[in-house]
């Protein structure tokens, strides 16, 4: 049992450890990538050809929230073996021992929940449908069943991230057209490139845990032509809103911008040899700006239907 947090004094247990308190649940929810699965799923509702109440809008939104950090706590549940062998994550509140293990999963099935029933309630049931989905693909499909076993974990894992937009433009209009579609295989597209930018200069860790990563199992040189491979795809995805005229000029020169540079360091990445150092600079440079990249898009999208409007 944990005992509570004193707003005083930090109590701790007995094997010296610091009980949990907010911020150790706060954290299971994992609030970077929450950032941004909440934007993508603002921007898709913003996107959509209808007017959202404030106060359903709020809901929504909440509701994405909620799911996203539910799936996050149900992911470090199952992976707390996995966590405490890696450097970056052996401080989370699991293997941490902050927090024990049926607290987590409580708390993540409770949150999980209630998110999806808030959303059918309160918003309408096509975005409640697919936002349960989203999280059973996370827990199920990529954290127990792909992560462990496939290099190809974070491909076909990666779909469970690209359903935010799909979900906000839903709880919008009850429905998924084309450009919440495209929305969706672009994040799934961007997330492998994403992914193993960042798998390449911490694949130590990955391998140290039994974590089939590509640059675990493949190598170096393969992880980085795939990167190349998806790129392009994943340009393509962004910049299709445009000529299909699903978008205006403003997010189609955005998107032709943002991916022209997304695809040079990408190329970077990929024309790297084993000998030309350890810095790992161009992979660096490509993770930190595939997350702008998305920032970038989405917002470019919300702002040209707001001009065209």
């Amino acid at each position: 049992m944990i005992e509570p947090m004193d707003t005083t004094t930090t109590q701790t247990n007995a094997i010296g450890v610091h009980a949990a308190d907010w911020r150790d649940f706060l954290a299971l929810t994992k609030p970077r990538v929450l950032t941004l699965v909440v934007f993508t799923g603002l921007c898709g509702m913003l996107a959509a050809p209808a007017s959202v109440h404030p106060v359903i809008g709020f809901t929504a939104i909440l509701c994405i929230a909620l799911a996203a950090g539910a799936a996050g706590a149900l992911n470090q549940w199952y992976e707390v073996d996995l966590d405490a062998r890696m450097k970056r994550t052996a401080r989370r509140p699991l293997p941490a021992g902050r927090v024990d293990r049926d607290t987590a999963f409580q708390f993540g099935v409770g949150v999980g929940v209630f998110s999806v029933v808030l959303m059918g309630l309160a918003v309408n049931l096509v975005a409640a449908a697919i936002l349960a989905v989203s999280i059973l693909f996370y827990v199920l499909v990529y954290t127990v069943w792909l992560k462990r076993r496939t290099p190809q974990n974070i491909v076909i894992g990666g779909a469970a991230g690209a359903f935010p937009p799909m979900i906000g433009w839903a709880a919008a209009t009850g429905d998924v057209t084309l450009l919440p579609v495209l929305l969706f295989a672009l994040i799934f597209l961007w997330t492998p490139p994403h992914f193993w930018a960042l798998a390449l200069f911490v694949k130590t860790d990955y391998a140290n845990a039994g974590v089939p990563m590509l640059p675990v199992v493949a190598g170096e040189r393969a992880t980085r032509t795939q990167i190349g491979l998806y790129t392009i795809p994943m340009a393509a995805c962004a910049i299709a809103p445009w000529p299909l005229g699903l978008a205006g000029a403003i997010y189609g020169l955005i998107a032709v911008a943002a991916s022209a540079w997304f695809t040079l360091l990408a190329a970077r990445v990929s024309a790297r040899t084993a000998g030309e150092g350890d810095a790992m600079k161009p992979e660096k440079a490509l993770f930190k700006f595939s997350i702008l990249y998305l920032f970038v898009l989405f917002a470019a999208l919300v702002a040209d239907r707001m001009v065209l409007a």
